[in-house]
């Protein structure tokens, strides 16, 4: 086959996925070249879709117009809203979806679409040329695109690990691809190797789930995609269960440290901080012996189950035995044992904030070969990067998400500013700006951006439309006042919304600290005899709850980016005879186009910084 595209895309999962549908939407002639031995979007690892930090970027990509928030609607097994808790700012949606669904669904939509095309063979080489791109495949197809995204995961250079068994390979039965330094002689890789793992899975008949804690779904948790019923559910309900390792159990793994790959010295690479393995645990946190362990099944018809908190590459038979010592598990049968995957990882400080490679214009990266971990975060970055190889194509200006009001923009700055020396994984902490940027007002925070694609379509209308839902009800809430008569005294005493004792505002009754802001928006807009949608009195209720806080965070945010939005030169900086050579060499590797972003490099020392922002002003 020999064939021509606008844009082509390598590596069909997450983050290959959404680039691929998002470009199609431009209607561009895109191809997407995929393992035939991986099913697109596949969950090698937990088939659970959000978490804190990861629910909102899930709703960032529905609103830019994403595929994850559909897949997920469509393949969810079990919603939780996590850290409910704490205040709206740090809670974020999870869902756990039937991996086996999930991909068939995937599938089924980019199948659909008309002008995309799907190669199901690996990659042998990829060239630049005159006009463009050449992807070769292992069986001789030519393929040929003006952009290209690169969006590999863990198959690059890709070994398996488990205790002394080693395979080449991304997952378990997948080869891997060939290296970046084979396809690009220009791409730099990171010295060292990035590690990820996975627990075994275990046989669902042989777990005795009478001794686990079942934790149900929750029927209250909204949905991912916009456009769906908040609390409709596409497919059956079930739970998971918890249940927790013992002294016997870490007593076994620590007898075995000379086993472990990860500590005999076979795995060079570097595993994630925030996801360690059950090894990483046992000697990292030497006084403690109970970990949590969330027993997760992996679909409805799937005899397989996720034992979340176990990730492991010991040996076969060590992993039998500390998995027997688990409550519930006693019998337990190992279908496919854990093991640890090393792989290249591309240095993400070479790339700008459209996700495209600085010195070769129109190649891209996204995904765990950015050295991200988690299926949301490669999500989000290939819907980025699908995006600007899209407007690339049409002669049009980059698309850039602010750090200030998205996390997808938090966690792309965050990667294009330092090298990275272990795998990046997003939380709430990560923004400066969390109070604002909630799963709630996601559409408020997104429309920009998606306006900015001149894009039209169903979701254009909804979010249009939702947007004057939010402005008619927030007019409402600020022109309502609540008189102190003996009727309205009652009546707040009736419904405990404390006291009365002067005339008060809408405003002030959402903000009191005892009052749920949501409800009583909602009771209250009915007894004024108007409705809105419940998701567009979250956004108002929640919003008018922070407004003073966000007011005074917005002030203080500003002040401090005022000068990190001023666009700098690297290159004159790197030539200046004001600052350190160790700074210049730094700011060459980093090509900072922001103050801000010179800021937060790692090094840079505060008489350069001063340098600058004098000779900026």
């Amino acid at each position: 086959m020999k064939k021509n595209f606008d844009i082509i895309i390598i590596g069909g999962g997450h983050a290959g996925s959404e680039a691929a549908w998002i470009s199609s939407q431009f209607g561009l002639n895109v191809g997407l070249v995929s393992s035939p031995n991986a099913g697109l979007v596949s969950a090698p690892c937990n088939p659970a879709i959000g978490g804190v930090g990861k629910g909102q970027v899930v709703r960032e990509i529905d609103a830019l117009g994403g595929l994850m928030g559909i897949v997920a609607d469509k393949a969810g097994i079990q919603y939780r809203t996590l850290n409910e808790s704490k205040g709206f700012a740090v809670q974020s949606t999870r869902v756990q979806v039937d991996k086996e669904l999930y991909t068939k669904t995937a599938e089924e939509l980019l199948s659909a679409v008309p002008n995309l095309t799907i190669v199901r063979e690996m990659v042998r080489s990829v060239d630049k040329t005159e006009n463009g791109f050449q992807v070769v495949t292992e069986i001789g197809s030519i393929l040929e695109a003006k952009k290209i995204v690169v969006t590999t995961g863990t198959f690059l250079n890709g070994k398996l690990h488990t205790g002394e068994e080693q395979r080449a390979g991304g997952r378990v039965e997948c080869k891997e691809s060939v290296g970046l330094n084979q396809l690009f002689k220009e791409i730099q890789t990171l010295p060292n190797r990035f590690k990820t793992g996975t627990p075994p899975r275990l046989d669902r008949k042989t777990i005795d789930f009478s001794q686990l804690e079942p934790q149900e779904s929750d029927s209250t948790t909204r949905n991912f995609h916009s456009m769906n019923s908040p609390f409709s559910r596409a497919a059956k309900q079930v739970s998971c269960y918890l249940t927790k390792t013992n002294s016997q159990t870490l007593g076994i793994i620590r007898a075995n440290k000379e086993r472990s790959p990860i500590f005999n010295g076979q795995i060079k690479g570097i595993g994630p901080r925030y996801c360690p393995s059950i090894e990483d645990k046992a000697f990292r946190y030497t006084e403690k012996d109970v970990h949590h362990v969330f027993i997760e099944p992996e679909g409805l018809d799937i005899d397989s189950i996720y034992p979340n908190g176990v990730s492991t590459s010991l040996p076969k038979d060590v992993q039998e035995s500390f998995i027997r010592t688990i409550k519930g598990l006693e019998n337990a049968k190992i279908l496919v044992h854990g093991y640890a995957v090393e792989y290249d990882v591309v240095d993400t400080s070479q790339l700008n904030r459209a996700m495209e490679y600085s010195s070769i214009p129109g190649l891209y990266f996204a995904g765990q070969v950015c050295g991200t971990s988690g299926y949301e975060e490669a999500a989000g970055q290939g819907i980025i990067a699908g995006i600007n190889a899209s407007l690339a194509v049409l002669g049009r200006e980059p698309l850039i998400l602010d750090r200030n009001n998205s996390y997808i923009g938090v966690m792309i700055e965050d990667l294009v500013t330092n090298k990275r020396d272990e795998p990046y994984r997003l939380f709430t902490a990560r923004s400066e700006n969390r109070l604002y940027v909630r799963e709630d007002n996601t559409i408020s925070r997104m429309r920009k951006y998606r306006r900015a694609l001149e894009l039209q379509s169903e979701l254009d209308e909804y979010q249009e439309t939702f947007l004057e839902q939010v402005e008619l009800l927030e007019n409402l809430v600020a022109n309502t006042m609540y008189y102190a008569t003996k009727e309205n005294r009652e009546y707040f005493a009736e419904k405990n919304y404390g006291p009365i004792e002067n005339n008060i505002s809408f405003k002030e009754l959402l903000k009191r600290p005892d009052n749920n802001p949501i409800s009583v928006l909602e009771v209250e807009t009915k007894r004024l005899g108007v409705l809105f949608d419940l998701d567009v009195i979250r956004t108002v209720a929640i919003s008018t709850k922070y407004e003073g806080y966000i007011d005074r965070a917005v002030v203080e945010t500003e002040r401090i980016n005022r000068l990190g939005r001023k666009r700098i030169n690297w290159e004159s900086l790197a030539d200046s005879r004001n600052i350190s050579y160790e700074c210049k060499l730094r700011i060459k590797q980093i090509r900072p186009e922001t103050f801000g972003q010179l800021q937060r490099i790692e090094g840079i020392r505060p008489a350069t910084l001063a340098y600058v922002a004098g000779n900026l002003v």
